[in-house]
């Protein structure tokens, strides 16, 4: 009896926890819109610089042919 009502009673806890972290939800921010577009900005960068990269390897060993 003691252990159903522990149950029970964890189990209405993590129900409230999560009921009240849903709700604390809020809509993105300009400051956290501008963050990802950083964020994406750098990925893409760092795409191309690991293209330029490889690029430069490949002249390298095509260098080394001749």
């Amino acid at each position: 009896m003691m252990k159903l009502k522990r149950h029970t009673g964890a189990a209405l806890l993590m129900g409230a926890l999560l009921v009240a972290l849903s709700g604390c939800q809020k809509d993105e921010g300009p400051m956290e819109r501008a963050g990802k577009e950083v964020d994406k900005a750098m990925e893409k960068t760092g795409q191309q610089i690991e293209k330029a990269g490889d690029a430069i390897q490949d002249a390298a060993k095509g260098d080394d042919k001749k």
